[in-house]
């Protein structure tokens, strides 16, 4: 019991390292290793040199949670007095430039732009606002989880009665989804008609492209 009752002491009162961040899954820093060590020391006073015993890692963990690049971030110290942050950063996947600029992240959210790094990511033009993203969203999230649309769309444009248009990389004509109703099929539509128009060379002939009506393509020539 002494010796338990020794080791426990010694152990509480070990002192605190400089902070250890490790950030997981992609590599793009939207928050450096440096701010994320900022916001320990703010809401810790200094953390280097404090006993172990001291630490609220829940206030610290909040603290990083409360910052809008950060989607989850764990706070813990090891047995060799190392405090350690494991941060997840949020993944934006649409990027709205109109009257404000701001990311949308994977869960449909409102998130600032970056100071440290910029995404690529499509653009989002038109009537968009903050509270009633879900369309825009949804469109976007199409767009990250399928390969055709990813390489090939780089603007989403939304019109004032929600009309949604994309326009694709290396092709002059607008694509015209409508609503997001029925959104397979028409991503199917329009993969259909590419292939088809880009093995006839006549992708360039075209300045419109409708896919709001069932099973069919209405195409403008330019």
């Amino acid at each position: 019991m002494f010796l338990y009752a020794f080791a426990s002491d010694r152990n509480a009162a070990r002192k605190v390292s400089k902070p250890v961040v490790t950030f997981i899954g992609e590599n793009n820093l939207f928050i450096t290793n440096e701010t994320v060590s900022k916001l320990l020391i703010q809401n810790r006073g200094g953390l280097k040199n404090v006993a172990k015993e001291t630490l609220v890692l829940n206030k610290l963990e909040n603290a990083l949670n409360s910052n809008p690049m950060i989607k989850t971030a764990e706070v813990y110290v090891t047995v060799n007095g190392t405090l350690n942050a494991d941060i997840e950063q949020r993944t934006p996947i649409a990027r709205v430039s109109t009257n404000a600029s701001y990311y949308i992240d994977d869960e449909g959210l409102f998130m600032p732009l970056s100071t440290n790094y910029s995404a690529r990511v499509p653009l989002v033009t038109g009537f968009v606002e903050k509270n009633n993203l879900k369309n825009v969203y949804k469109i976007a999230s199409k767009i990250r989880n399928d390969a055709f649309l990813e390489k090939n769309v780089f603007e989403i444009h939304q019109s004032t009665d929600r009309t949604i248009y994309l326009k694709l990389r290396q092709c002059k004509f607008l694509v015209q989804l409508g609503d997001v109703t029925n959104l397979d099929k028409k991503i199917n539509n329009l993969k259909a008609f590419y292939q088809k128009s880009l093995k006839e060379k006549t992708l360039d002939d075209y300045n419109k492209v409708n896919l709001q009506f069932d099973n069919q393509v209405v195409c403008t020539k330019a």
